[in-house]
């Protein structure tokens, strides 16, 4: 073996562990992306929360008693696919308490398809 095949097969060798763990790092990182429903800061562990109560895909029937067993006003939509509350959370860390109003959207099938905060 010679010096330079040595190095080549260091360099490859290298070259393929760094690779590795640059696909691994990409992967583990677009995997704890988590979607957010807000952009206001103030309501990030309000989101969580509901998120983590109402994940995509939640039947309507199952959001409303949630919504209800919390104590939360559910408002009157025109639309049916639609569901408005009001909701109250008071974050742990700070015992600063957030408020907004969580606009929930249902699919055909009545599924959670997505759901918007905004500030109160």
């Amino acid at each position: 073996m010679t010096k330079t095949s040595g190095h080549n097969r260091i360099s490859i060798t290298l070259f393929a562990g760094f690779f590795l763990v640059s696909v691994l790092m990409a992967l583990t990182f677009a995997g704890c992306k988590q979607s957010s429903h807000t952009s206001d800061p103030r309501l990030q562990k309000l989101d969580e929360m509901l998120d983590s109560q109402m994940p995509t895909g939640t039947p309507k029937s199952r959001v409303l008693v949630y919504l209800n067993s919390q104590g939360f006003p559910v408002e009157n939509t025109a639309d049916p696919h639609v569901i408005a509350a009001t909701v109250h959370h008071v974050d742990t860390e700070t015992l600063k308490p957030a408020t907004a109003r969580v606009t929930f959207q249902f699919d055909a099938e009545d599924k959670l398809k997505s759901y918007q905060l905004t500030a109160q």
